[in-house]
């Protein structure tokens, strides 16, 4: 299968040597032309994804930050085949899937969304891997939730990748959901270890500060852009956060043994149940 990816990154570069290894052949772009180079001399891709190979791509995996990829697709729609599957793998979906779905509509090829559940603290072609999605569940928002012969072909192109479950989604579930899931996580982390205590926490730290502190490391360039275009939803899953922190803070403040011990059991039996 030919195979394009737009974007080097870690994820488009971890798909691309996910694909290549399969032994499938991969035609990538970049914005950096070094890293195109880098990938084609280390054997990742077979050539560049241009107005010349783009037409003979089964599969198009667009890896880019949301505008850019709505943007390019723009772009190049008319380049692809209508035969292609598209799937863009931004961490948002309904700013992306609106404009795609028009767009794959007007020129005849299919496109879904997508949001592959796995990445790292950092970024970058050189830290990109052909096992990073393996095990981890992609979720797909897919144009028509009645084409099951659709869902299982997006389901084998995605093979390689390796993926240990395919969740369904439309984009509004997919952002509420990720707003939870995902963002707040970076944001709860990036907060947190802006503490002065932090700078002192060499032999004082262990599991629980790592865990916590994991993806405070983020790209801040396309981690704004994400987080903007899932205000509504973010916000709303902040402001829940801010009021309970405050329900700890005041028990503790005021000395109400009582009251902690209640939000401290009320805590973990939402873990419970939520780990069922």
């Amino acid at each position: 299968m030919k195979t394009g990816i737009v974007g080097l990154g870690l994820i488009g570069g971890s798909m691309a040597k996910a694909y290549k290894e399969a032994g499938h052949e991969v035609f990538a772009a970049d914005k950096d032309s070094a890293i195109l180079e880098m990938a084609m001399l280390q054997g990742v891709a077979d050539g560049t994804l241009d107005a010349a190979t783009l037409p003979e791509c089964e599969l198009i995996l667009i890896a880019l930050y949301p505008k850019a990829s709505v943007q390019w697709l723009e772009d190049n729609a008319a380049y692809i085949s209508k035969n292609a599957v598209v799937i863009d793998y931004c961490g948002v979906k309904r700013e992306v899937c609106r404009p795609c779905f028009a767009i794959a509509e007007k020129y005849g090829f299919t496109y879904a969304g997508g949001h592959p559940m796995a990445g790292l603290q950092y970024s970058g072609f050189k830290y990109s891997r052909s096992n990073l999605f393996k095990g981890a569940s992609m979720i797909i928002v897919p144009p028509n939730y009645d084409d099951i012969g659709l869902l299982e072909r997006i389901k084998d192109i995605l093979a390689p990748a390796q993926f240990g479950r395919i969740t369904i989604s439309t984009s509004e579930e997919h952002d509420r959901m990720i707003a939870f899931t995902s963002q707040m996580a970076h944001v709860v982390s990036n907060a947190y270890i802006k503490s002065p205590t932090a700078k002192a926490h060499r032999g004082f730290s262990a599991g629980s500060y790592k865990d916590l502190t994991r993806v405070a490391k983020l790209n801040e360039v396309m981690w704004t852009e994400l987080f903007l275009e899932n205000a509504d939803y973010l916000v709303s899953e902040l402001d829940g956060l801010i009021a309970s922190l405050e329900e700890y803070r005041n028990a503790i403040r005021d000395g109400d043994g009582a009251t902690l011990q209640e939000l401290l059991a009320e805590g973990r039996r939402c873990k419970e149940e939520a780990d069922k």
